[in-house]
Formats: C-alpha cells, sequence, structure tokens
C-alpha cells in the first residue's frame, strides 16, 4: 500500500467515517505495542535501584578502608566507587587473571559466600609496607609466598571485619574470612550462570593504585533484596548515625597514645660546662621550689601542676586547665 493516499482514497476515508463504518479510536488502537527484550541467560535480578543502593554501602565501606588501613600500612589511602554493574559470575571468573588474591567471605546469617578480589599490585605494595619497604609495586607477576599470603590474611580479615557497619541498616552480618585463593579455578562458590552484583572499588596507596571487585551473588542478597532500595535506606536510616560515627572515631583517638610530660624548668649553660659536668652538679633552673610546674600534652601547653610522688614514683597533681584562650 502507497503512503500516500489518492483524493478518491481520502474522500472514501472521510465518507466512512461519517457514515460511523469505521471508528476512529479502534484504528488508533490497532498500533504496534513495543516489546522490550528479556534475555534468558542473563535475567533481570538486579534492577539500578539495587546496584544504587549497593554504591551507598560501599561508598561507606571505603570511608572505613581509608580510616582504617593507614594504621597497618602507614600511608595515606583513599578509596571510591567507581562502578556496579550486574553480571554472571562466568563473566566475573573469566575476567580474573593469574596469581589473583580472592578472599572467599562467609557473609552469615546470609546464605553463601561473597568474594573480594584486590589487585595483585596493590597486594604487593601493601605486604612490602607491611615488611618496611616504601610500597613499590612487583615490575613482574608471581605467585605470592606462605609468608606473603599470611601477610595479606591480616589486612583481609581487617577488611572484613569492617563490612559490619555499613550493612547494618540493611542486615546484622558476622562476615568471617573463610580462605584466600590465588588461582580462580578454585573459587567457584556459585553456579557460572548465576547472577551477580560486581562493585568496583579504586584504591589508592601513596602513587600505587588498583581495583578491589566485591562480588556479591544474589542468592546470598536475595533474602534482603526488598531492603536495598534507596527509599527504604533513607527511611530506616537512623538519625544517630552521624553520631555514632563520630563515636567510633573518638573511640580510634582514644587508643593513640600521646606523649605527657611535666617541665620542671629551663636553663642556659655554655658547652664548656655541660663538657665538664659531673654527678652530683647543680644546675639552675629559671623556676622556684613553690612554682607550680607546665604540663605539656604533646607539645600544648595544656596544664598547671605540683610536683609530688604515688607510692614509689613521682607524680604531679594538676591544679588547673590551660584553655586556648590562654
Amino acid at each position: 500500500m502507497s503512503d500516500i493516499l489518492s483524493q478518491e482514497e481520502i474522500d472514501n476515508l472521510m465518507k466512512a467515517l461519517s457514515s460511523g463504518e469505521l471508528d476512529a479510536d479502534e484504528m488508533k488502537d490497532t498500533k504496534e505495542k513495543s516489546v522490550k527484550d528479556y534475555d534468558f541467560a542473563r535475567p533481570a535480578k538486579f534492577s539500578k535501584e539495587h546496584l544504587r543502593t549497593l554504591e551507598i554501602i560501599f561508598e561507606h565501606y571505603g570511608r572505613l578502608l581509608a580510616t582504617n588501613l593507614p594504621v597497618y600500612l602507614r600511608k595515606n589511602v583513599q578509596v571510591e566507587v567507581i562502578n556496579s554493574e550486574a553480571l554472571t559470575y562466568s563473566e566475573f571468573s573469566n575476567s580474573l587473571s593469574n596469581p589473583v588474591v580472592l578472599g572467599i567471605t562467609n557473609f552469615s546469617p546470609l546464605p553463601g559466600n561473597i568474594v573480594l578480589e584486590l589487585a595483585p599490585n596493590l597486594a604487593f605494595a601493601m605486604i612490602d609496607r607491611m615488611l618496611g619497604g616504601y610500597g613499590a609495586p612487583l615490575e613482574k607477576a608471581r605467585d605470592f609466598s606462605e609468608i606473603e599470603l599470611a601477610i595479606m590474611e591480616r589486612i583481609f580479615n581487617t577488611c572484613v571485619e569492617l563490612l559490619r557497619v555499613p550493612w547494618e541498616t540493611v542486615v546484622d552480618i558476622s562476615p568471617r574470612l573463610e580462605r584466600i585463593e590465588t588461582n580462580s579455578q578454585f573459587a567457584q562458590i556459585i553456579s557460572p550462570s548465576e547472577m551477580i552484583a560486581l562493585i568496583t572499588l579504586n584504591i589508592t596507596i601513596g602513587n600505587v593504585d588498583g581495583l578491589m571487585n566485591i562480588c556479591l551473588p544474589f542468592l546470598c542478597l536475595e533474602e534482603v533484596m526488598d531492603k536495598l532500595n534507596t527509599k527504604y535506606w533513607f527511611s530506616t536510616m537512623q538519625e544517630s548515625e552521624e553520631g555514632a560515627y563520630k563515636a567510633a572515631v573518638e573511640i580510634l583517638i582514644s587508643r593513640a597514645d600521646i606523649p605527657v610530660k611535666a617541665l620542671l624548668g629551663k636553663s642556659s649553660i655554655s658547652v664548656c660546662d655541660f663538657a665538664n659536668i659531673q654527678i652530683g652538679d647543680v644546675i639552675r633552673l629559671d623556676t622556684k621550689v613553690e612554682d607550680e610546674l607546665s604540663i605539656y600534652v604533646g607539645n600544648i601547653r595544656k596544664f598547671t601542676a605540683l610536683p609530688g610522688s604515688a607510692g614509689d614514683k613521682y607524680a604531679v597533681r594538676i591544679t588547673s586547665v590551660i584553655r586556648e584562650e590562654q
């Protein structure tokens, strides 16, 4: 049929519409409806909403890594989420190189395991830092030794333990590292055709950066899929989250050792006198016996105190607190 109607066809069509032989509404309903293709080999078990919620969870996880890893590595660590996607487990496992560092993690009480994959260059940089080096990656990839795997197990245990906090809003988990694999063939935790959510983090340690992939099988998250949406996330988010984060930081700070010293006084002597000083010599200070001592926390003068003793040890008794304005 031609796309352009003749004048006779137009007249016949208008006549039919006027007489009621044709219904304009019925003609509109004859339009083809759009059909969305569905791939049965890759069922859409993770929606964009689910992936976005997982990104939010692991953004929080990334901040925890950036705070806790420097304790072991003694170097600045930066972590950011760069991607989230749904794919089959075979696609994930086939993309892995050998050697690889895989942390098989029990996600109790949820069924099954998840996988934490760390780029080899990051793993060797971490090992180098833990052993006192500068944190440089290897120029040529090689297999990990037993000692290196033992060191990585300590790092992975820390990473796994940090998973508890960001998942609290969804489910109270007790993750546990089961084993570390360096060959992807021995990490078949689920069927190759099963769907997974893959969250990719970019980790920078000094001048070395690499990827950490977190593989979350659908079978593991199926019980809590209804909670993996932003509406539920924000509606159940506790108002005290900021206070809890502040409390966690305060706990970490409270564990830090800070030197506290009491300054008896100051004096200036010549180099000659210092070189000839003997046991029993007296050094004159710029303070009197009844004067209060200055107490320093780190390099900051914070208190004044009087000298004394506690048992068989020297001690001071705080007499005043020095405010910042003083």
